[in-house]
C-alpha cells in the first residue's frame, strides 16, 4: 500500500475511464510487476496492460530557496472490460 500513493483525477484520466483505464501516482522506485500484483490483489481485478511515465520536473520556490518537489511515477492501468475499480465513478 505504501507504493501506491493516490488515484489521479484530471480531465485526461476521466476520459480514460471510458476505455477502462485508471491512473495512479506511485513511488518512483516501484516496478510495474509490484504495482500490478498489488492492484490485482487489493481490488480483485484483472490487469491486462500497464503504462508508466514520469511527469516533467517543476520548480518550486520557498523564499530564496529554489528546489524541486518529490518525484513520482504515474501509472496508467488497463483492466479487462468486465472489471472496474470502485474508487472511481462508475459508467
Amino acid at each position: 500500500m505504501d507504493k501506491v500513493k493516490y488515484p489521479v483525477l484530471t480531465e485526461k484520466t476521466i476520459r480514460l475511464l471510458e476505455r477502462n483505464q485508471y491512473s495512479f501516482d506511485v513511488d518512483s522506485r516501484a516496478t510495474k510487476t509490484e504495482i500490478k500484483q498489488w492492484i490485482q490483489s487489493f481490488f480483485n481485478v484483472k490487469v491486462i496492460a500497464m503504462n508508466s511515465h514520469r511527469p516533467p520536473k517543476k520548480k518550486k520556490r520557498v523564499g530564496p530557496v529554489l528546489g524541486y518537489p518529490v518525484r513520482y511515477k504515474r501509472m496508467i492501468i488497463t483492466l479487462q472490460s468486465n472489471y472496474s475499480i470502485p474508487l472511481f465513478l462508475n459508467k
